[in-house]
C-alpha cells in the first residue's frame, strides 16, 4: 500500500501563487511516476502535471508554464508550484503515483482562487 498526503492548499487571488506538496509513504520504490489531478465542481478529473523517476515531465495545455512541478526521490516528495493563479483553477487538486500498473490518490488538498 502506498499513502499520500497533500499540504498547501487554500484561498489565494486572481494571480496570486500557491505551492502544493505531498509525502508518499508505504511500498513505493523504484520507477514510478508523480503527478497532480485536479477536479473543479461538476467537472471530471482532469490531468495537471506529472513527472517520472527520471525527471521527465508533462503538462496540460491549460498550465501554459504558470505551474512547475517537481520531486524528491529521496525523500518520496512531489511539488507543485502554481503561479499567475486563475479562477478557473480553482478545484480540489489531488496527488497521483502511478507504480506496477496501479494508480494511488492522496485525500485532495482544494485550491480556490478568488477575490
Amino acid at each position: 500500500q502506498v499513502q499520500l498526503v497533500e499540504s498547501g492548499g487554500g484561498l489565494v487571488q486572481p494571480g496570486g501563487s500557491l505551492r502544493l506538496s505531498c509525502a508518499a509513504s508505504g511500498s513505493i520504490f523504484g520507477i514510478y511516476t508523480m503527478g497532480w489531478y485536479r477536479q473543479a465542481p461538476g467537472k471530471q478529473r482532469e490531468l495537471v502535471a506529472s513527472i517520472s523517476t527520471f525527471g521527465r515531465t508533462n503538462y496540460a495545455g491549460f498550465v501554459k508554464g504558470r505551474f512547475t512541478i517537481s520531486r524528491d526521490n529521496v525523500q518520496k516528495t512531489v511539488s507543485l508550484q502554481m503561479n499567475s493563479l486563475e479562477s478557473e483553477d480553482t478545484a480540489v487538486y489531488y496527488c497521483n503515483v502511478a507504480q506496477g500498473g496501479i494508480l494511488y490518490w492522496g485525500q485532495g488538498t482544494q485550491v480556490t482562487v478568488s477575490s
